[in-house]
């Protein structure tokens, strides 16, 4: 635009130096003409100083014509300094004339991933969701021949320091494609309508850049469930999120991967089709996966310790933790002047990450062991695939669920404690939030559903029923608890 307009402005002084030059040489003719007519009645020297001053004023546009481009400069110059001795004038009043000055957003820039799946070790469920979006993103024409669209939003759910953010990474590294990171706390703004402004900035360079990844961590920051109250910052930051989502489609190369440790916090609007419609469950890394991690960080490291006693002595052990316990191991190594890790070094670091500020969870054998009765019974009851420490429970999802399968959901989020109350004959506090759940469902069924008349006849009748129903199969139980104890995991074809 500005250059429309500069050369628009060049055009007009070459017309108006031709115009004064073709004008000079029109009057000098005029007054030769004159002359050589009307010699003998001109006495006064007036006549003579018009021809000269002519004669100057064509020579002037001559000289004008010639430095043009020179003249053009020198305006120009002058220009642009009044114009920016105007625009800092203007801001200056902008500023003093507002008390609420509102500071522009950041801009964001795509930054590249050098992260691979060779880089993350532990998730070979998780890399086969993500491989088909790597392929997508490299080969898009393969999917968009046949109108397949990839899901516009893919949701990473599990607990902290299992590699979400990595994951991420590493799928922009493998796709090779800008990666465009935020946070949903740098969202959360004190000035209304600065978070709603930074998520459509977000989204236009990411359209930009395509095809690229938009990852946003801890997504629930600004994605909790609505309440219908209040319309504050983080409500209109929400909406526009949900609007953006919507405003492309699933062949536009742009994919959002979203990051949270608490999905039942999330507004319902987020896990609709056509936003986060997919789900992939990133859960603590088992026996084998820790050892690959470790294996992993150790790799070009020198290490006198038996790597599977590592593995299994670190059950619980996120990949973030695995990677704190080797690095203290290192910086142990290095205060004693050696340069071999030994198993001192990992004692050392044990400690401190167990009684430091680092606090991790580490089991001992009993504690193992009650956890692992209270899966295998999970594992038993609900006929799926339990790990360790998988928090969540496989229940049934219905529209309109039936009297049975809310009972079913009861059952399974009681089961577990149960088992562990009939095989050891004491009850232990372990997943206070299984419990919350079950009282939920048994609740709804009274208050919304209307089909039972107390909450805690009916948690009772599933208790008694699952007590019974373990005590026939403690055998069952009891050989799925050695299997995860074992392997950290069971599959469906085991049970």
């Amino acid at each position: 635009m500005w250059q429309n307009s500069n050369n628009k402005k060049n055009n007009l002084l070459d017309k108006n130096i031709k115009l004064m030059a073709i004008s000079a040489v029109v009057l000098i003719v005029l007054f030769l003409y004159t002359l050589y007519k009307s010699s003998a009645h001109i006495e006064s020297g007036s006549y003579y100083f018009g021809i000269i001053f002519l004669l100057f004023l064509l020579a002037f546009a001559v000289f004008a014509r010639i430095k043009q481009d020179k003249i053009q400069k020198f305006l120009n110059k002058n220009r642009k300094e009044n114009e920016n001795s105007f625009s800092s004038e203007l801001e200056q009043a902008k500023q003093t004339s507002s008390n609420n000055e509102v500071p522009e957003a950041s801009s964001i820039k795509a930054v590249t991933s050098n992260v691979s799946f060779n880089d993350v070790a532990g998730i070979k469920e998780v890399k086969a969701e993500l491989e088909e979006i790597v392929d997508f993103l490299n080969k898009p024409s393969k999917y968009l021949k046949h109108g397949v669209k990839l899901p516009k939003g893919v949701l990473l759910v599990g607990p902290p320091g299992v590699g979400k953010t990595l994951i991420a990474r590493a799928v922009a590294g493998e796709a090779d494609v800008p990666f465009f990171y935020q946070s949903g706390a740098s969202f959360v703004q004190i000035y209304v309508g600065m978070g709603a402004k930074k998520v459509r900035e977000l989204f236009m360079q990411a359209k930009l850049n395509a095809p690229s990844i938009v990852f946003i961590d801890e997504i629930d920051a600004i994605g909790k469930k609505r309440d219908g109250k209040n319309n504050d910052e983080r409500e209109s930051t929400l909406n526009e999120l949900l609007t953006q989502m919507d405003g492309f489609e699933g062949d536009s190369g742009v994919i959002v991967i979203a990051a949270t440790n608490k999905i039942e916090v999330l507004d319902e609007a987020l896990l609709r089709a056509g936003r986060f419609d997919r789900r992939v469950f990133v859960n603590l890394p088992n026996i084998e996966d820790r050892k690959k991690i470790l294996e992993l960080y150790l790799n070009k490291k020198h290490y006198e310790f038996n790597l599977d006693n590592l593995a299994q002595e670190t059950s619980g052990f996120s990949s973030a933790a695995l990677s704190t316990l080797i690095n203290e191991a290192l910086l142990n190594m290095i205060k004693r002047e050696s340069k071999v890790v030994e198993q001192v070094d990992i004692d050392t670091a044990k400690t401190k990450i167990e009684f430091g500020k680092k606090q991790t969870l580490l089991l001992d054998e009993k504690q193992k062991e009650i956890l692992a009765i209270y899966q295998a019974s999970k594992a038993y009851i609900t006929k799926t695939k339990v790990a360790l420490f998988d928090e969540k429970v496989q229940t049934l999802d219905s529209i309109y669920p039936s009297y049975n399968e809310l009972i079913e959901n009861i059952k399974r989020y009681l089961c577990g404690s149960i088992a562990v109350e009939v095989i050891k004959n004491e009850k232990y506090a372990i997943n206070s939030e299984d419990l919350k759940k079950a009282y939920e469902i048994a609740q709804k069924m009274k208050d919304d559903y209307k089909m039972v008349a107390t909450p805690q006849n009916i948690i009772d009748e599933v208790s008694n029923s699952l007590r019974s129903i373990i005590s026939q199969n403690v055998n069952e139980i009891q050989r799925l608890k050695e299997l995860i104890l074992k392997n950290e995991v069971i599959l469906e074809d085991e049970i």
